[in-house]
């Protein structure tokens, strides 16, 4: 009889043993996914800030080339289209689509930048036009470490056994990345 419950004994911590591996185990992953899930959060908001920047400072740009050019009311539409778009989006799903469209817009205005030497040589325009491209700059940042940080996440929750923690606390893959606006692929027309 003894032997029996030292048995049953060592069957009971074993299974204990287990039990207590796979909880922590399970609480092991599920810190690890919060703490990634909130560094693509943290690296969404940065792209955020960094888009409203360059919405704020677009109206300026706007309001110097127009007045250069008249007759182009189509392309300012198009950018105050695109910015409220950009402003109204909800989710980076959304704020990533919204921003391919301006990013078409506001391609078109500095094309048409092209057409007016005198623009071009205006004070105020070289300086916004500075503030924009370290703007571009901070959204390119940005962007990649939004990117790395889904990249990170994702990874980690397609892992195994993270796959099955992940599963059982909710959390699921992010395909929110932020590609090349379809305008990026257009070569430049440049003219001497």
């Amino acid at each position: 009889m003894r032997r029996g419950s030292m048995v049953l004994l060592a069957v009971v911590a074993v299974i204990v043993l287990a039990a207590l591996f796979v909880y922590g185990s399970f609480k092991s992953a599920q810190n690890q996914l919060v703490g990634k899930d909130e560094a693509v959060k943290s690296a969404w908001s940065q792209v955020d800030v960094d888009l409203q920047r360059r919405a704020d400072l677009i109206p300026n740009l706007v309001e110097t080339v127009k007045g250069f050019t008249k007759e182009e009311s189509t392309v300012f539409g198009d950018i105050a289209n695109a910015r409220a778009g950009l402003l109204n989006a909800r989710g980076p799903a959304a704020k990533i689509a919204a921003n391919g469209q301006l990013d078409s817009a506001f391609g078109r205005l500095l094309a048409l930048t092209e057409n007016y030497p005198q623009l071009r040589s205006s004070e105020q325009f070289i300086r916004l036009q500075d503030e924009l491209a370290g703007t571009e700059n901070r959204i390119s940042v940005a962007r990649k470490r939004y990117n790395d940080a889904i990249q990170t996440y994702n990874t980690f929750i397609l892992q195994f056994p993270n796959s099955i923690w992940a599963g059982l606390a909710g959390y699921q893959q992010n395909t929110a990345y932020f590609n090349a606006s379809p305008a990026a692929h257009e070569v430049p027309n440049v003219k001497f």
